[in-house]
């Protein structure tokens, strides 16, 4: 037997999966997860009896109820799976699936449109870091087609703006979680390297490509297939979170890793991130605004390599193996460690509507299957 549950496949930004309204799946987070689980068809490398796409962008689930504290409009879980595992993290945050809640919400009804343009405030339940998200509404529905392009995503759709209100800390104790712009990190190996250990939306430990014997400028499928630098950023990682008050994450998504190295297409740096153990086509949403946090921050690993505009605002542009992503940031002018504001713009996209099809079996306690 099979049960039926609402859902919308939906594309954010470079990212895409089922998105939900909360009180359409189990409220037991166990049950849920097993459904979630059986949803994406996890573990499983190819996910065949599943909507995933057997790669972690496209292993992703969206959780979206009512605002349920004052000034919040929607709450938005994001849920991370795996090909290869059976975990269902709801720790971190994902900035792309974030593009796609307002055109659902308003799809499903838990908001109304309010005229030619809709914006709604979003507390990401995850890490609770609120957001202003803007789209077009004509005519009272959300508006797909329009001119707006993002590098990952083929040709153009309607712009979807993300105004992010508080992003520092938003799973570290704060921006800089060792205390410092950089470190100095002890290998064991009687080797040590420098990072930049940082969480403006997303914790990310930077390092230099070049410190790593690398240039930054190799192509996604040389960097997957590259065991010795994966091993070398898997023993990086572990001691950094560490230092980043994260713990054990060994079984998580985070922090994500990020080669840097200097711009070659006239943007501010060059990147390749891993997140944490594929090398990403792209770069995520936070993700890029942590990075291009750390371009404005005097002695990051970034800030060496980095060409950034002058001004309290600035447009830093994050290359990545795909194309560019643009952050607008607003640094305070009297402390260029406090960023006032960063924003970006994504689109979206409704590529499916109706019920997915659960195995009954997902509802029972593990031990009664």
């Amino acid at each position: 037997m099979q049960r039926p549950i609402p859902c919308l496949f939906m594309r954010g930004g470079t990212s895409r999966g089922p998105f939900f309204r909360a009180e359409d799946l189990p409220a037991d987070v166990a049950t849920r997860d097993r459904v979630l689980l059986d949803v994406i068809g996890s573990p499983d490398p190819r996910q065949i009896d599943g909507l995933g796409g057997a790669h972690p962008l496209t292993s992703k689930v969206a959780i979206v109820s009512r605002g349920s504290r004052p000034g919040i409009d929607l709450e938005f879980l994001f849920a991370q799976l795996q090909p290869n595992a059976d975990t269902v993290d709801t720790t971190p945050n994902c900035g792309n699936m974030l593009a796609a809640v307002v055109p659902f919400a308003l799809e499903v009804g838990l908001i109304a449109p309010q005229g030619s343009q809709t914006t709604a405030r979003v507390l990401t339940v995850n890490t609770g870091m609120a957001c202003d998200i803007t789209i077009d509404t004509p005519e009272g529905r959300p508006e797909y087609d329009g001119t707006a392009r993002i590098d990952g995503v083929p040709g153009t759709a309607a712009p979807v703006l993300i105004n992010f209100l508080d992003t520092a800390g938003s799973v570290c104790a704060s921006m800089l979680p060792t205390g410092r712009v950089r470190d100095r990190v002890d290998l064991g190996n009687g080797s040590s390297l420098d990072v930049t250990c940082i969480d403006n939306g997303m914790p990310m430990v930077l390092v230099q490509a070049q410190a790593l014997a690398r240039t930054g400028r190799e192509t996604v499928a040389d960097l997957n297939v590259d065991a010795e630098l994966k091993s070398q950023l898997e023993a990086l990682r572990s001691r950094c979170s560490e230092m980043m008050g994260l713990g054990d994450t060994s079984a998580k998504n985070y922090p994500k890793m990020c080669l840097v190295s200097r711009p070659v297409a006239g943007g501010a740096l060059a990147t390749r991130c891993f997140i944490p153990h594929v090398c990403h086509d792209a770069i995520g949403v936070l993700a890029a605004v942590t990075v291009a946090t750390a371009c404005v921050l005097d002695g990051s690993v970034a800030h060496d390599l980095a060409a950034t505009p002058p001004g309290a605002v600035k447009q830093v542009s994050i290359e990545h193996p795909s194309g560019e992503f643009s952050v607008e940031l607003e640094v305070d002018s009297e402390n260029p460690q406090i960023i006032r504001r960063a924003a970006l713009l994504r689109t979206a996209r409704l590529i499916m509507r109706g019920e997915v099809m659960v195995k009954d079996n997902a509802f029972e306690p593990a031990g009664t299957r």
